[in-house]
């Protein structure tokens, strides 16, 4: 796919609308306990203000029903100011008259924060006159929040059919380079290794990757599932019983495709998740037990096919991960993946588990990339068409 470049606009005197991502977790006193996501945005940012661009940015916070304090924008601009190293203003409503003026009044180079965008319910629903109120704050818009191109909202894909000078920032591009690539183009073997908790959240990307992958790996909850669907005992693991056919006919196309299918052949396993000083290894799920990470065995087979591949596509842990009985698997995986990367394969982390697993496991920095989309990057590779993205195509 080719979409206009965000070094292609000109920006100079240009009130710049930038759909950004900053839907950061916060803890219970509403304090920001991550800034990955607005750490991701900057490379964008100094761009736009270094070339003398107004930048007027939007973004979603939480899911708010109408206005919700503690869903506010005040402590993200304090942020943002703080790794920009200059002002931002920032302003409690996202259109209107108090929004419009102090979009009018910036000069070049500042920026401004809009008011969360889903305080409006005309942002999910794509309203036609929410989108032109947008509109009428900018002259250009810039789309760099790849985690929600999927979704087709107004400040996502409405906003942009309506401001003909449109373009995706770095971290957009960013994301579709490593992503489409490691599909359309990879380097290598392209070695896939799904995980977390369900089945049902990656059917359309593991009908994908059973056909393009050299290697599918499964760990983490959803193997149960595909564990039980050739007859093998999981005890009390997590099982979707809805998706037993889909698992079988997964392994059914694997076995006409010559492709192997790694999954578990021994485990970690306890009573509960919060019995973690009784986890045991086992070759079997005993009646009573479940499945909460992968065995040695499988840790090692796992680690081995990783270290050949050239392309790697992670999405999912293989365990209960927060829990450190139950986080080796996951950390062994990791650290196999960032050995590879510095070998020469090319890595990519999809997923917001995934993700945070890599940030506390301090290996961030050593795989290719870190995707910023959970449900974009899934859908991406599944081949479905991102709304946020596909308004952005040129030719």
């Amino acid at each position: 796919m080719s979409v206009r470049s965000l070094t292609d606009l000109e920006l100079r005197g240009q009130r710049v609308l930038v759909r950004v991502d900053y839907n950061v977790p916060l803890d219970e006193v509403g304090s920001i306990t991550d800034d990955t996501r607005i750490r991701a945005s900057l490379p964008t940012l100094r761009h736009i203000l270094d070339h003398g661009g107004r930048a007027i940015l939007m973004t979603h916070l939480g899911r708010p029903n109408g206005i919700t304090e503690n869903l506010r924008l005040r402590l993200v601009a304090d942020r943002l100011s703080g790794l920009l190293s200059q002002p931002i203003g920032y302003v409690r409503e996202t259109v209107g008259p108090v929004a419009e003026r102090a979009a009018a009044d910036l000069a070049n180079g500042e920026c401004l924060l809009l008011e969360n965008v889903r305080f409006n319910d005309g942002e999910t629903r794509n309203d036609p006159d929410f989108a032109r109120e947008l509109a009428a704050l900018g002259d250009a818009y810039v789309n760099d929040a790849f985690g929600t191109a999927h979704r087709a909202h107004a400040s996502t894909e409405g906003v942009a059919r309506l401001l003909p000078e449109r373009a995706a920032g770095f971290l957009m591009q960013k994301e579709l380079d490593y992503l489409s690539g490691a599909i359309e183009n990879p380097k290598g073997k392209l070695v896939v290794m799904l995980g977390g908790a369900k089945v049902s959240d990656k059917i359309g990307a593991t009908r994908r990757f059973i056909e393009i992958a050299d290697a599918l790996i499964i760990g983490g909850g959803m193997a149960y599932t595909f564990l039980a669907s050739r007859g093998e005992a999981i005890g009390r693991s997590l099982l979707e019983d809805d998706r037993l056919g889909f698992a079988s006919e997964i392994l059914d196309r694997s076995a006409d495709l010559g492709k192997p299918i790694l999954l578990p052949v021994d485990h970690v396993v306890a009573d509960s998740i919060d019995s973690g000083e009784t986890a045991l290894h086992v070759d079997q799920v005993p009646d009573g037990s479940m499945g909460l990470d992968i065995g040695p065995v499988t840790r090692r087979q796992f680690v081995e096919t990783i270290g050949e591949a050239g392309t790697i596509l992670w999405n999912g842990p293989m365990g209960v991960f927060e829990i450190e009985a139950f986080a080796e698997g996951t950390q062994e995986v990791a650290q196999a993946i960032a050995e590879a990367t510095g070998r020469g394969a090319v890595s990519i982390i999809g997923g917001g588990d995934t993700a945070a697993a890599v940030n506390a496991l301090g290996l961030a920095g050593r795989m290719s990339h870190v995707s910023t989309g959970g449900g974009a990057s899934l859908e991406l590779l599944e081949g479905k068409v991102l709304p946020g993205v596909s308004v952005l195509e040129v030719g």
